[in-house]
């Protein structure tokens, strides 16, 4: 069965909203630009995807490239998952873009939803004391990481940017592993 026409339009449109996300980043790029690298009209990008926000949701991939967490001595497992993340924010804003879109669009909500499932929860698995607590300790990781990233890198509050690297490690690190390590409360 030949590939319907609407599933080369959508292709097409994730391309070129890719390559252009990817040059102009994401305040820049309009969905405009978009529909003309796509030759399509404007009103096709938004039949398809509904708002610039659920475009940018559907066409970015976010790979956290997450550590295993298996080869870090336990002790220094919220340090390293700290540090992690703020190398990823400070070097990718796409991620601060997907942060935006998922607090204010339900593409972006769901694409959120299916990188805490698909990338965090299997980590925390690594060294949760109880496969049942899982889910919960991986929400407060995330709880966690998605609040210093929003007042850092998105609402951009003075205190929390002017937070030297270390001072966000010596505090968020005991944090994050006692969500992941330590004994139920």
């Amino acid at each position: 069965m030949p590939p319907r026409r609407s599933d080369a339009t959508r292709t097409a449109i994730l391309t070129a909203a890719r390559e252009r996300f990817a040059a102009d980043g994401y305040e820049r790029a309009t969905i405009r630009a978009i529909a003309k690298d796509a030759r399509i009209d404007p009103s096709m990008v938004m039949r398809y995807f509904g708002s610039k926000e659920g475009l940018f949701a559907a066409a970015v991939a976010l790979d956290l490239r997450l550590p295993d967490l298996t080869e870090i001595p336990r002790d220094e497992v919220g340090r390293t998952l700290v540090g992690h993340f703020l190398d990823l924010w400070e070097e990718n804003e796409e991620l601060t873009a997907v942060l935006r879109v998922g607090a204010t669009n339900q593409a972006g909500a769901e694409r959120m939803h299916g990188v805490f499932r698909e990338q965090l929860l299997p980590v925390a698995r690594q060294v949760c004391p109880d496969p049942e607590q899982v889910p919960a300790r991986a929400a407060l990781c995330a709880a966690q990481l998605l609040g210093l990233a929003l007042t850092r890198y998105v609402l951009r509050l003075p205190p929390a940017r002017e937070l030297p690297r270390e001072e966000l490690l010596a505090w968020l690190g005991p944090t994050v592993q006692r969500y992941l390590t330590a004994p139920s409360p």
